[in-house]
């Protein structure tokens, strides 16, 4: 992905962050590791939040395991169990497959505490985890993981599926059954005529509208020609293998 701002709930991701020099404070519990963060600043300007420059992350020492362990993606190499507080060692993602539940812009950028503030959040989760399995007090509010591309961190996104690539969200289609709907993501769909969800869209779809106005022909023949073959059950049959995962929106799988 070469847009630091081109994420979209449903993706499928590799995620990985080359591994880096830093610092262990104050030892290593059972479930967390803190590091001097090697990629951001303190932002000193910050009125309201007030960052002391580490970062704990969830670990996995003899067989316990904290709710949140599962969905952290930063790594340490050597693992936890050989630091201690003192101890120089890398951090970072290896390649990692996860899929995006929530993308949010922020202008003006977020206060977090930390340089550079960040214009952009994508939360994820990874492979194995769907959407509200992380139990109540956790870190996790159900969504997933977020990380914020562009904030210092320097990941590395590819992007492995995205479900209705060539339709964009606000997209207005009548599906072949003459019902017309919505797109605000591929589990997002909204159908005009207020009747159940049912199955979801039946395919093939005709583009009607995108931005509120009526489609180019170039844009209708690419919609037409992505649908004309297999179905939005299928989709969600191909996704689901990836992410090991239920759609956050499961209604029409």
């Amino acid at each position: 992905m070469t847009d630091a701002g081109d994420f979209r709930v449903g993706d499928v991701l590799s995620v990985g962050c080359p591994f880096t020099p830093a610092r262990v404070e104050r030892g290593v519990t059972w479930d967390h590791v803190s590091l001097r963060w090697p990629w951001w600043e303190i932002d000193t300007s910050s009125e309201f939040l007030h960052w002391n420059g580490i970062v704990a992350l969830g670990v996995n020492i003899d067989g316990r395991v904290a709710p949140e362990v599962e969905a952290e993606l930063f790594r340490t190499d050597p693992p936890p169990e050989h630091l201690k507080a003192g101890d120089i060692c890398r951090v970072g993602v290896p390649p990692t497959l996860a899929h995006v539940t929530a993308v949010d812009h922020h202008d003006p950028p977020l206060e977090t505490g930390w340089l550079p503030r960040p214009h952009l959040t994508v939360t994820v989760l990874c492979r194995g985890l769907s959407y509200r399995e992380f139990p109540e007090g956790s870190h996790f509010d159900g969504s997933g993981y977020t990380i914020h591309p562009g904030d210092g961190i320097p990941f590395i996104f590819e992007l492995v599926m995205r479900p209705y690539a060539v339709l964009r969200l606000g997209d207005e289609v009548a599906d072949t059954v003459g019902r017309a709907w919505r797109f605000d993501g591929p589990w997002n769909w909204t159908p005009f005529d207020g009747a159940l969800f049912g199955a979801g869209p039946a395919w093939p779809l005709v583009l009607l509208t995108r931005a509120g106005t009526p489609c180019s022909v170039v844009d209708a023949q690419a919609v037409a020609a992505s649908t004309a073959t297999g179905s939005h059950q299928e989709t969600v049959r191909r996704w689901m293998p990836l992410t090991k995962a239920s759609p956050r929106q499961d209604r029409y799988a």
